[in-house]
């Protein structure tokens, strides 16, 4: 079976952001760029395009709110910032001002999931199941650092909001070969092929999928990993071949709260679409406060790490 990632190479998102918005910069004249004092990666932009850069300061509901007017006026925003702060100290703002008139603001933004050892209240961790909840939101979870400046200039012609969520943004692995996989805002990716089970994912925990089923496969275990990018709208084809390819067995595993992200929204379409599945496992951040440590540390000590996801396969399996 052909491997379809590569380990050991990092890129960092952030400086992916950066460059492509100066790219799309000079491209779009009616592109702009807003932070809310998180703008370090935005230099480029900055300095290239002064009079389409705001820096609000730390002003959440300011910065979205102007994102909606300049929107009005038939502009492209980019709002980048830190998920935790965007997702919930803004909320009103996105639900209001951006999605009820569908205006086709970007929210870009860092640390989603129990990453950058912030303590609790600097992990987004339900911020999917929130954006989801939003009429007209678009929603994606990155864990390829390439995939974002694909993303961003897809996103360019979408006519409503579009929400992506990344990790620290510093030092990412690169999952993929440029080119190997057709990345489109609404589609999954199948990141390994394999005939027994599928082991859904999206964003941080990509990596970890990979490593698991590199690990079962081991011990003849066949495991499609399935990177589910695009939450909403969810690739509902891609779930129901999965479901018929893999025996109807299903393991899902996210840096997010285990219900209310994508396990729920794939339960949503094996409920809708009827499917009668053989095992279906959920991994991801229990109903508690997560505390300070390392993504592993924490991942581990929650129940989702590689220990954990290599346990529900052979679980699932063995249904």
């Amino acid at each position: 079976m052909p491997v379809t990632f590569t380990f050991g190479e990092f890129l960092g998102a952030r400086s992916v952001i950066g460059s492509t918005l100066a790219e799309l910069g000079e491209e779009r004249e009616n592109l702009f760029v807003l932070t809310p004092d998180i703008g370090a990666t935005l230099v480029e932009f900055r300095d290239r395009f002064p009079d389409r850069f705001i820096d609000v300061g730390l002003a959440e509901q300011a910065c979205v709110g102007i994102a909606a007017g300049l929107a009005y006026d038939g502009n492209i925003p980019v709002v980048s910032g830190m998920l935790p702060f965007l997702s919930m100290r803004a909320l009103e703002q996105i639900r209001t001002d951006i999605c009820y008139p569908n205006l086709p603001v970007k929210i870009i933004g860092t640390h989603g999931g129990l990453v950058g050892n912030g303590g609790s209240t600097h992990y987004a961790v339900e911020d999917l199941a929130l954006m989801s909840a939003l009429t007209n939101m678009t929603v994606t979870s990155i864990g390829d650092p390439l995939m974002v400046g694909e993303i961003i200039r897809q996103s360019m012609s979408m006519t409503g909001p579009l929400y992506i969520r990344l990790a620290v943004g510093k030092k990412d692995m690169v999952l993929y070969e440029p080119g190997q996989h057709d990345v489109r805002i609404g589609k999954g990716i199948i990141a390994r092929e394999g005939t027994d089970l599928t082991l859904f994912t999206h964003g941080t925990t990509v990596a970890q999928a990979l490593a698991a089923a590199a690990q079962v496969a081991e011990a003849g275990i066949s495991v499609r990993v399935v990177d589910m990018f695009t939450l909403k709208p969810i690739d509902e084809e891609l779930i129901l071949d999965s479901a018929e390819r893999t025996d109807g067995r299903f393991v899902v595993l996210e840096d997010h709260l285990a219900y209310g992200g994508l396990a729920s929204r794939i339960a949503d379409v094996i409920a809708d679409r009827r499917l009668h599945l053989t095992a279906f496992e959920r991994l991801g951040i229990p109903q508690v406060y997560a505390g300070f440590g390392e993504d592993e540390q924490l991942r581990d000590k929650h129940g989702y790490g590689l220990a954990a996801t290599v346990a529900a396969i052979r679980r699932a399996h063995a249904a």
